[in-house]
């Protein structure tokens, strides 16, 4: 099982390297993250240089795509060619974004009636796509999920290790992570915000 960590250049390290380092505790139950560039290095918007683990084309063949944010989210909505290399099926991946990234999700149509969560520099632009914006922190629709605020990137997390391995893989993961002495209400916020996040497709 294994998830694209889509990373533009300018990208929010926090969005990127929070999800991708939670889920990788996930590897001996075989769910593996690969931060996913269309560049080989990207660099962050703290300036950080970063070498791609795949190449974008990558995301064709992951069974779980997240989108990262980042301050050139809408130079990435703008590039055509760029857009085009982001072949995702949402009846067969899961999908999700964080923050800015809800912004491709946008473009890429997958948003088409269906609320997300953003953070507040983004909100208008995503609003000024027609979408609807929530105040909350993680919303999920079937197989589409948005994260909004970089420290939301733990439910955008939660909820994919929810969805591919289990609840209780990700509790256990979320218990390990936690500040010590706040276990259990870090473990209980994030399944919270997933559970209410979720709404069920019948």
């Amino acid at each position: 099982m294994q998830v694209a960590v889509v990373t533009f250049d300018g990208f929010n390290e926090l969005d990127s390297f929070i999800a991708s380092a939670l889920i990788n505790r996930c590897r001996k139950e075989g769910l593996e993250a690969f931060i996913t560039t269309p560049t080989p290095v990207v660099t962050s918007m703290n300036g950080v240089e970063v070498t791609g683990q795949r190449p974008m084309e990558f995301v064709i063949e992951a069974d779980v795509v997240l989108i990262g944010s980042g301050v050139k989210a809408r130079e990435v909505v703008d590039d055509d060619q760029l857009i085009s290399r982001l072949r995702l099926d949402p009846s067969r991946q899961l999908i999700g974004a964080q923050c800015s990234g809800a912004l491709v999700l946008a473009r890429l149509g997958l948003l088409n009636g269906m609320p997300a969560c953003t953070d507040k520099k983004t909100r208008p632009f995503l609003e000024a796509c027609d979408v609807t914006v929530l105040d909350t922190p993680f919303h999920a629709e079937g197989n589409i999920a948005t994260a909004g605020g970089c420290l939301a990137s733990q439910y955008l997390a939660t909820w994919v290790i929810t969805r591919m391995l289990g609840e209780d893989a990700a509790r256990d993961i979320l218990d390990y992570v936690a500040p010590v002495g706040e276990n259990q209400e870090t473990v209980e916020r994030a399944m919270r915000a997933v559970h209410t996040g979720e709404v069920a497709l019948h």
